[in-house]
């Protein structure tokens, strides 16, 4: 999806189209005092110069998108809202959606579903289809299917797709990024001389900024320059695996198929603070996000019907180092209050004595629901009792903040 979280913002608020908008940061005062003063109107009654503006912005929130207007001025996503006030005082800030997103998310979804049923589900805003047996789907290389699926996305949503058409994965996911927004891109095999090997090897997917920077450090800027790099180079610089990836991935090779059905392997929720937080000094503060966050993740769990036994926090202090605990139940669970107990005792095992600038919380070790009542069921072991009073013990960890 084209600058999805942007797009979707964009059709409650038209009067913003072509204009830089940015979405991130957490929800503000202003956008709750913006949409009381209109009540009674529609969004798109409120004037240009009612909504806030990045200019003055303070607080190390980031973008999560931007429209296409603001990308000009060099914002895009995951940069410091006050580095992209810099760059670009005049673009509009809107608060993050998930709710609304997640609607929007479904509704694509579904709609690629009915045109070609062989879809795995990559994202909120992505996917990748196998329409080997759609009927018509070859005509043109795919671009008679890829149209249809951007025309009907587009008149049931108003949202704008880019479809990227190729003989794997890899391929696929490397053509949908060449005509953005709206466009259509093929790679057949035999273009991946011409089309691949020019560009940077940070447009494989996968090739992070480490492997990057070593790449170049070994003089390798390029896919084709990678591609030129035999096996047992790569293996000697990267390892075993990471090595032969590379040099299939470079040559456009990819066997990886589209999983229509995967399971989860944790879900986790984490905020980044507007300012340092201490354990102390901030512990009410801390304490309501931390029971926040925990009230997310299970409340994630049961929209999806998951439960899980791994309970684990995360912690980033002022001085980017991290640190991360957890603890395995007896039981499985998606009771908020269970999550927030163990988290806490998690918590009890790193040191608090520094700011914090993060905090997250995670479930793993997940089962859906169903299963793990069987499992529950088939066990032989007497009841776990600690885990029947985690309520019972929930007040004791609020004294951690």
């Amino acid at each position: 999806m084209d600058a999805f979280y942007a797009s979707v913002e964009l059709l409650r608020y038209p009067q913003l189209k072509g204009l830089p908008v940015v979405i991130g940061g957490g929800r503000r005062a202003e956008d709750e005092t913006l949409r009381q003063t209109y009540a009674g109107h529609t969004l798109a009654d409120i004037p240009l110069d009612e909504f806030p503006r990045l200019k003055g912005y303070t607080g190390r929130g980031v973008i999560t998108t931007a429209t296409y207007a603001a990308r000009q001025f060099g914002v895009g996503s995951a940069l410091g809202l006050m580095k992209a006030a810099k760059l670009c005082p005049q673009a509009i800030l809107l608060p993050v959606d998930f709710q609304e997103y997640r609607k929007y998310s479904h509704a694509f979804k579904a709609i690629i579903l009915e045109i070609a049923p062989l879809m795995e589900d990559r994202g909120v805003d992505e996917v990748y289809i196998d329409f080997t047996e759609v009927p018509g789907g070859q005509r043109e290389g795919g671009r008679v299917l890829a149209r249809l699926i951007q025309k009907t996305i587009f008149e049931k949503t108003g949202l704008t797709c880019s479809v990227g058409v190729a003989p794997n994965k890899l391929l696929a996911k490397m053509a949908s990024e060449f005509n953005k927004p709206n466009g259509i891109s093929i790679v057949l095999e035999e273009d991946v001389q011409d089309k691949i090997w020019p560009l940077a090897c940070r447009k494989i997917n996968g090739i992070g900024p480490k492997a990057d920077e070593k790449l170049k450090g070994l003089g390798i800027s390029t896919i084709g320059e990678l591609a030129q790099k035999d096996l047992p180079w790569l293996v000697a610089q990267f390892g075993r695996k990471t090595g032969a990836w590379m040099h299939d991935a470079a040559r456009g090779h990819d066997t990886r198929p589209v999983v229509t059905e995967s399971e989860p392997v944790s879900m986790s929720r984490e905020t980044t603070f507007e300012r340092d937080l201490h354990a102390v000094r901030d512990k009410a503060e801390l304490g309501a996000i931390f029971t926040r966050l925990c009230t997310s993740v299970a409340n994630d769990l049961q929209r999806k019907g998951y439960v899980g036994k791994t309970i684990g926090i995360k912690l980033r202090y002022d001085d980017f180092k991290s640190v991360t605990r957890d603890q395995t139940l007896d039981t499985f669970t998606a009771d908020a209050q269970t999550i927030r107990q163990t988290a806490g005792q998690c918590l009890k095992r790193v040191p608090l004595d520094k700011r914090l600038r993060l905090l997250g919380v995670r479930v793993g070790t997940l089962l859906k629901a169903t299963d793990a009542e069987n499992y529950e069921q088939n066990r032989t072991l007497p009841p776990v009792e600690h885990a029947l009073s985690a309520t019972n013990s929930i007040a004791k960890i609020d004294q951690l903040f």
